[in-house]
């Protein structure tokens, strides 16, 4: 699997073609990461086993979304049994942590018990440089729980199409395009949720701000402030790179995107509109720490809850199964009260900030 954030290794370009421009290192942020060459993603800390040619038992289908005019592709996965088994390692590598997760599927699946009834439709949405495959497994997962699953490319990404991406801003929109899509064909299926990691969790809750159709949202592993998660990619991944450079391209993004300072954050987005979600984080990650996603969750509305996984990295919480199931089928199905103890509410975490002052 390509690691999600292999596109700012890309960054080296402006520093060795224009002696650090702060707008041409903000445009290559923004430019669209299928426009840049495999070759360049650094090794990835996370192998899914799992053939991306099983999803052809899935076909795909495009949307035209926009304005700025993109085309999206997509897939749908019927709810059936599918037999979904994940098993996985890990290893430690030059002192840094690997997985390996592997999935077995019995595809076409099984018809079920939710096949011609589905109990809802679920987006799934990958993180910064993905495709749809990275969300794949949940897909399988959910499906089997009776949902009706939708992998999007999102715009930049995969075998869609567009220039540029817009960290979330243009994006929920293309979504939202998306369901009345779904919905001309008959397929969407109420209620509508959310699933999404790293970027895509980010693109999530800024969705469900925006779009009365989406009931529920689960965000594994969001960033709260952009030049923050984009600070810490440079830590981990390229800290040979000057950092008054990457701190150049991101005063610029904004003006290159046509946003307001601070409309990437996602602390502005739930500042302004508190979104109840389920928020997932791991305790080793270092691209979105602990820290940060717990202050999204503060922000975010009474009836959010936040579940912290032991041992996972940024790269590898997404799969990690036997944590996150069954509390996210549970937080789909309206069923927050039947999440495993260990995960926190805005209340019990205000009581505990409180006592400590």
């Amino acid at each position: 699997m390509r690691s999600k954030l292999f596109a700012f290794l890309l960054l080296l370009v402006p520093v060795l073609g224009t002696a650090g421009c702060g707008g041409f290192f903000a445009r290559r942020m923004a430019q669209a990461p299928n426009t840049y060459p495999a070759w360049l993603a650094p090794k990835a800390q996370v192998e899914l086993a799992f053939s991306w040619e099983s999803l052809t038992n899935f076909p795909g289908d495009f949307v035209d979304v926009g304005p700025p005019q993109a085309r999206l592709r997509y897939r749908v996965v019927e709810p059936a049994d599918y037999r979904l088994a994940v098993s996985s390692t890990n290893w430690l590598e030059r002192g840094q942590k690997r997985f390996r997760f592997s999935l077995d599927a019995t595809l076409p699946g099984r018809t079920n018990a939710w096949t011609l009834s589905p109990r809802g439709t679920v987006l799934l949405l990958h993180g910064y440089g993905e495709a749809q495959f990275a969300m794949a497994p949940w897909a399988l997962r959910l499906a089997e729980e009776g949902w009706r699953c939708v992998l999007v490319d999102l715009r930049g990404h995969g075998k869609s199409t567009g220039r540029r991406i817009y960290f979330g801003v243009r994006e929920a929109r293309d979504l939202s395009q998306v369901l009345d899509a779904l919905a001309r064909d008959g397929r969407l299926a109420r209620p509508v949720a959310a699933i999404g990691e790293s970027y895509g969790a980010a693109l999530a809750l800024r969705w469900k701000a925006a779009e009365s159709r989406v009931a529920s949202v689960v965000a594994i592993a969001p960033y709260a402030v952009l030049s923050n998660a984009v600070l810490n990619i440079r830590h981990e991944y390229a800290a040979w790179l000057p950092r008054a450079i990457v701190n150049a391209g991101l005063n610029h993004l904004p003006a290159v995107l046509n946003v307001e300072p601070g409309e990437l954050d996602m602390t502005t987005v739930l500042a302004r509109t508190p979104v109840v979600a389920l928020f997932v984080v791991g305790t080793e990650d270092k691209i979105t720490p602990v820290a940060d996603v717990r202050k999204l969750y503060e922000e975010a509305a009474p009836g959010s809850k936040l579940v912290v996984v032991p041992g996972a990295t940024h790269e590898a919480v997404t799969y990690f199964f036997n944590d996150l199931t069954p509390p996210v089928p549970a937080w789909l199905g309206g069923k927050s009260e039947e999440l495993q103890t260990g995960f926190s509410t805005r209340k019990a975490v205000n009581c505990l900030n409180s006592e400590s002052r």
